[in-house]
């Protein structure tokens, strides 16, 4: 039986895995049981997606980065270079954890910056732009770009990247947004 999507003879694949059509798995990677990827999805060289982790569809996951248990991304999500997920609020060595995850959830169209940081148990919003390097200790909102540590919002991004003008009108595709409770909506 062919496959219809692509693993490098260098990267791991556990049992109990889901891989999408037309899904990518580059060199040394590590894909462990009960995870699920999407469709067309991409991840590059020495990418570890733990235990039960639900990957969307387009999802692009760059060098280096680990997508541990209670980590959820949604669908084309882009996680650049050695960016970083945790899922334990207090980590010690000496008790187990085992388990005892805290939720962090990345929804659709999200960009997380190269080298950044997702502190688990928070929700970075659709479309959501997070600056490499920044350190994300709050949920962030829909459209909203954040950079520093700790992360603070600086200011709104259209679903297209580029960063919105104080009328919240994009002036590359010419959508535009309206303030809401979770963020921006598209008017």
């Amino acid at each position: 039986m062919e496959k219809d999507f692509f693993v490098h003879e260098s990267s791991y694949i556990d049992e109990n895995v889901t891989i999408g059509k037309g899904t990518k798995i580059w060199y040394f990677c590590h894909i462990q049981k009960g995870a699920t990827l999407g469709e067309n999805c991409s991840l590059g060289q020495n990418v570890n997606i733990a235990n039960n982790v639900k990957i969307g569809n387009g999802v692009r996951i760059q060098n280096n980065v680990s997508v541990y248990e209670g980590v959820e991304l949604e669908d084309n999500v882009f996680c650049g270079p050695s960016c970083v997920f945790t899922n334990v609020i207090t980590p010690r060595a000496h008790y187990s954890v085992h388990g005892n995850y805290a939720k962090t959830l990345v929804k659709w169209g999200a960009t997380i910056g190269a080298n950044s940081t997702i502190v688990c148990g928070n929700t970075v919003g659709r479309c959501a732009l997070i600056a490499a390097g920044a350190v994300v200790t709050k949920n962030v909102k829909d459209y909203a770009l954040v950079a520093g540590v700790p992360a603070k919002q600086i200011g709104w991004v259209c679903e297209c990247g580029v960063r919105l003008s104080e009328n919240l009108a994009c002036p590359k595709c010419d959508k535009k947004y309206k303030e809401s409770e979770n963020g921006l909506v598209e008017i």
